[in-house]
């Protein structure tokens, strides 16, 4: 009978050892690979051997279960994979649950606040009753009061008001200093909160012949990154030393605390199918004229029908509550970033700026100036572009240590990198208009002529020497019937800067206190009876 009791006894111990529940907090999340648009999330659980049945709890319920995957170390078979919904009435998340409590806690004390008002407003009632100045006296006959008690009451009427609209005033002071307290935290409430109050539980099947851990990963939306980048001039060195920054925030309904994370130009909420052409289909019929009102408009092609299908149906989608930010990947190859050191990002959508990489490149520098658009002259960094993927995103500009200003980089528009790092003050620049004319000319074909000139002064205040950059608009016929004759003094370096139809270029190297001049002569002539658009 011992013997069988102390079977009984190492089953039941053996049992209760095979299966574990771990909250999700003991499952932490190690690891996030973070796209544009959503996360992949991975937690870790460690078993024991003897194991066979594990489950996670308290996960939130907005991630696609279709996208859960299992991966243990050497010595652990994964078997079935179980997963339930589990609907609750307490907030998602601790930070929440603290907001939730903060605002109860308020609006208990507002309550009370209401309790007060109320009492004195009885207190005021019945004084103006009393005093026979209130809307019900009228209704009873006053009780008598005699010549000597006449200055008691009196002096109790006034005390008991001023006491009364004292703590009706102080009443309303403290509820409008809690509403707005309310009102802050209810707009942190609402910036953290997913939409979704269930949880899921997942529970793995699994045999243990060793201790290990186990990797679970799901995809989550709700999250995202974009990149952003700082250029910092050297104006002394000649080089720009570029800095990858990345700018990513989660509202997944979980804290990232200590993750290792990962940032890729993949988008796995895209459809990975390749689209099939569809025929496009032509027919025709003979509209029968009806007058003005019998005019028909073409049918619509197909392909335009379904084109227009599929943004309508893209417009009726549910907005969802919380936008992350988004990049716009133009690579033809995933590119991923490795984030050095570990992140710490709350589930309230806050943006954090996180640091990828650092370089510097050799560049030449130039001052350039467009006199015709500004007269003033700014700082340009050009270099080979360097190697890598680069996305288009925001970029924060600094010239010898001092900010300048920030712009949008347009990664794709180049083959080449080039920064604008501020004006240059050391740089005059003037424009003389030299001739402006309007008239015409021809006895048998007479023609409309405009002569524009103009002269550009431009000296250098530099102790040194620096490279100058002068680019020109010239006009540019896209008529047979417009002729443009064109003099430049002295010839531009350049007829096509930057592959542009119209754009001249002179480059040129200025020395200390040198002064340079340029002009420009424009004769355009055109028919009398026309008209020409984008005249000087």
């Amino acid at each position: 009978m011992l013997a069988k009791t102390r079977i009984s006894f190492a089953f039941l111990v053996g049992l209760n050892c095979s299966a574990y529940a771990f909250a999700a907090g003991e499952a932490p999340i190690t690891g996030v690979i973070l796209y544009p648009g959503s996360a992949t999330v991975e937690r870790t659980a460690q078993v024991t051997a003897g194991m066979t049945q594990m489950t996670i709890k308290g996960l939130p319920a907005n991630f696609d279960p279709q996208t859960i995957r299992v991966q243990a170390d050497p010595g652990i078979n994964i078997g079935q994979i179980v997963i339930q919904d589990v609907g609750r009435t307490e907030s998602a998340n601790a930070r929440e649950a603290e907001i939730e409590t903060k605002i109860q806690e308020l609006e208990d004390r507002q309550a009370v606040l209401d309790v007060d008002a109320k009492s004195a407003a009885l207190v005021q009632n019945y004084l103006e009753r009393l005093s026979g100045t209130g809307t019900a006296a009228t209704d009873k006959q006053q009780p008598y009061i005699d010549a000597k008690s006449m200055a008691g009451v009196i002096e109790t009427i006034r005390t008991g008001a001023r006491d009364a609209f004292d703590r009706m005033q102080r009443v309303e002071v403290q509820k409008r200093e809690i509403g707005k307290k309310i009102e802050a935290l209810q707009r942190d409430l609402a910036r953290l909160r997913t939409g979704a109050r269930d949880v899921r539980d997942i529970t793995i099947h699994l045999a243990a012949t060793r201790a290990g851990s186990v990797k679970l990963s799901y995809q989550a939306n709700g999250a995202g990154w974009k990149p952003t980048y700082r250029a910092m001039l050297d104006s002394s060195a000649s080089t720009v030393e570029l800095e990858r920054l990345a700018t990513v925030s989660q509202k997944t309904g979980e804290d990232w605390s200590g993750v290792k994370l990962k940032l890729s130009t993949g988008q796995p909420r895209l459809s990975p199918q390749a689209p099939e052409p569809r025929p496009w289909l032509l027919s025709y019929r003979k509209i029968e004229p009806r007058g003005f009102a019998g005019v028909m408009a073409p049918a619509m092609a197909p392909v335009q029908k379904l084109a227009l299908e599929q943004r309508q149906a893209s417009l009726n989608e549910e907005e969802q509550p919380y936008a992350a930010p988004v990049i716009e990947t133009q690579g033809t190859f995933v590119t991923e970033f490795e984030v050095p050191a570990r992140v710490n990002l709350p589930t309230d959508g806050r943006e954090l700026s996180v640091a990828l990489s650092k370089q510097t490149v050799s560049v030449k520098q130039r001052v350039r100036v467009a006199p015709r658009l500004d007269k003033a002259a700014v700082v340009t960094a050009e270099a080979d572009r360097p190697s890598g993927v680069w996305l288009p995103g925001s970029i924060q500009l600094f010239r010898d240590g001092n900010y300048v200003g920030a712009t949008y980089w347009n990664t794709q528009s180049s083959d080449r990198l080039m920064f604008s790092f501020g004006r240059d003050d050391l740089m005059r620049v003037t424009v003389d208009r030299i001739s402006d004319q309007s008239g015409t000319i021809g006895l048998l074909t007479p023609h409309a002529e405009r002569k524009v000139a103009d002269l550009y002064t431009l000296t250098s205040f530099h102790k040194t020497s620096v490279e100058l950059l002068v680019l020109e608009s010239s006009p540019v016929s896209t008529s047979d019937e417009i002729k443009v004759q064109v003099t430049f003094n002295p010839p531009p370096t350049t007829e096509t800067w930057d592959r542009r139809q119209g754009v001249v270029a002179w480059e040129k190297t200025v020395a200390p206190n040198e002064t340079l001049k340029f002009s420009v002569d424009y004769r355009i002539t055109y028919p009398k009876d026309g008209a020409v658009g984008g005249l000087p």
